[in-house]
């Protein structure tokens, strides 16, 4: 019978950087980054959540900055190395580490919403749809002070731009992790049509 997924010498190598990327998108920054700098476990902070946003609520902005940068970066460096092997390679990269910062082992599978890793995987997969992205996302925030609407709408607008600029196939993964991202959000959206969402410069 003949393998329809080609047997193991075609998926085992995709398997592998999937892995890879997970592994590397799992790293618990905001955690590991709060503790460094003192600031104790941010999962006891405002959301619980080990991202950016939540580590600014313990008022150290550089804290919240380095956790944003090196969030992009976990999402950046996977897609680049495995890109040297292909689009393909690195799109399954880009699914590895979203995955790993939403779901990672480290933390019992309770990770972040995953916005700063995507935003890696983009700026390498498609450099000008992720400024767009950011452009719209830097508007939306700035006029409403909804952090997670800005992220929402952001990551929204980057599966439809893909799509029209001609990136396919990155488009698809945008659109994957554009609903993995709208799930993370679940509570923000149920709270922006309450009207009770924090606002940014909100205290925890």
């Amino acid at each position: 019978m003949i393998d329809p997924l080609g047997g193991p010498a075609y998926w085992l190598p995709f398997a592998i950087c999937f892995l890879i990327a997970y592994l590397i998108g799992s790293i618990p920054f905001g955690l590991i980054v709060t503790r460094l700098g003192g600031a104790g476990d941010v999962r006891a902070i405002g959301s619980g959540n080990i991202g950016a946003t939540n580590v600014l609520r313990t008022g150290r902005k550089g804290l919240a900055i380095a956790t944003l940068l090196l969030d992009v970066l976990k999402g950046a460096l996977p897609v680049w190395l495995a890109g040297r092997y292909g689009p393909e390679m690195a799109v399954v990269a880009g699914l590895g580490a979203v995955l790993g910062h939403c779901f990672p082992v480290w933390l019992k599978f309770r990770g972040g919403k995953g916005v700063a890793t995507a935003l890696g995987v983009m700026l390498v997969l498609t450099p000008l749809v992720a400024l767009l992205a950011v452009l719209l996302f830097v508007l939306v925030t700035a006029l409403s002070r909804y952090v997670s609407l800005g992220s929402m709408l952001g990551a929204i607008a980057a599966c439809v731009l893909a799509y029209v600029l001609g990136h396919v196939q990155a488009a698809e993964l945008y659109l994957v992790l554009t609903l993995l991202i709208l799930a993370k959000h679940a509570g923000n959206i149920r709270r922006l049509f309450a009207g009770t969402e924090s606002k940014l410069g909100a205290s925890g």
